[in-house]
């Protein structure tokens, strides 16, 4: 990253996506965002409307569908769905130069989790979320920095977000290292007003998103709860209880240091409030479910090192049901 006016791009201009650009735009510096449809049509309209802890915004960025139009980036944010990762790589190559620094916010276990681990599994391909290693082929992993993203935004609408929980992101290269990209990274996500932290043990942050996601977002589209109801209600929070241990597991079987008490996370994410999962949000738009990366890789990491999952597993059909068919979901919705 340069002295000279940073080219940063977002590529998805999902609730994440949208308010990310939005913060960073409201430091002053020129945004780019890459998206299409009736997102790029409003973005080019109205621009990005962001309501926060912080106040309501209204920003204006540059948006396209043209990535030879936006052009090489310093700094690329992915912040697309998981599934459409793959899809999305192709369409985006001119804003990727040889120094550009590409963040994926994604959610669920990365493609990358292997590269520059430096367990038995090292160099690993994760085939669930790139079972035919488009990504890892498409994408340098050397120009990749993980991150971990504590943000819980809801979109009414394209391009306009509403959020009512602080912001928090968690940076770290892959092979482990504290580098200076990586403390530019943080200092810029600082600069925004996100609680912005750079480790050297990207992989323990991941898991304690991963169990977040994987005690929530499944259970949220069978029942229709929000967090508050999933972490709150006594045989809700059993359910989640039970997930959680399954979960811990795995991830101390990958030497990840959780210091995560399950009464203290399960009182964390009954505080959130009524905030209906990213999952369930997809699920009601009729938007294919995040469940290969969110839950499908967690089983895959958990079968290589023999540790069953039973219950996350039978609450991960349930969820693939209710998304394969949509007309059921009216059964039992408030």
């Amino acid at each position: 990253m340069s002295s000279s006016p940073l080219r940063i791009c977002i590529a998805g201009a999902g609730a994440i996506g949208c308010t990310l650009a939005a913060r960073l735009a409201l430091t002053g510096r020129a945004v780019n965002v890459f998206a299409r449809g009736r997102t790029l049509a409003a973005l080019q309209r109205n621009g990005i409307h962001l309501q926060d802890l912080k106040g309501r915004h209204h920003v204006q960025v540059t948006a396209s569908d043209n990535a030879e139009h936006l052009g090489e980036q310093d700094l690329l944010f992915l912040c697309t769905k998981a599934p459409s990762l793959s899809s999305l790589l192709p369409n985006i190559g001119p804003l990727i130069g040889p120094n550009t620094v590409v963040v994926p916010v994604i959610n669920g276990v990365p493609w990358w989790y292997f590269h520059g681990e430096g367990g038995r599994f090292d160099g690993d391909r994760v085939e669930t979320v790139d079972p035919d290693g488009r990504i890892t082929d498409t994408l340098d992993l050397h120009k990749v920095i993980g991150c971990v993203v504590f943000i819980t935004a809801q979109s009414s609408a394209p391009a306009v977000v509403k959020t009512h929980n602080p912001y928090r992101i968690i940076f770290g290269e892959l092979d482990n290292q504290l580098t200076p990209r990586l403390e530019n990274l943080r200092a810029l996500i600082e600069s925004a007003g996100i609680e912005a932290q750079g480790t050297d043990r990207i992989r323990d942050q991941l898991w304690t998103k991963i169990i977040a996601n994987l005690t929530s977002n499944p259970v949220s589209v069978v029942t229709g709860a929000t967090l508050e109801q999933i972490y709150g209600l006594p045989d809700m929070r059993e359910l989640a209880l039970v997930t959680f241990n399954e979960a811990m597991q795995v991830a101390s079987a990958y030497d990840a240091k959780l210091s995560m008490e399950p009464t203290t996370f399960m009182q964390f994410g009954a505080s959130m409030g009524p905030v209906r999962t990213s999952m369930l949000q997809d699920f009601d738009k009729g938007l294919p479910l995040e469940l290969a990366a969110i839950g499908d890789a967690v089983l895959e990491l958990a079968a290589k090192v023999n540790i069953p999952m039973p219950i996350t597993r039978s609450v991960l059909t349930l969820a693939r049901f209710c998304g394969e068919h949509p007309h059921h979901k009216e059964h039992g919705r408030h």
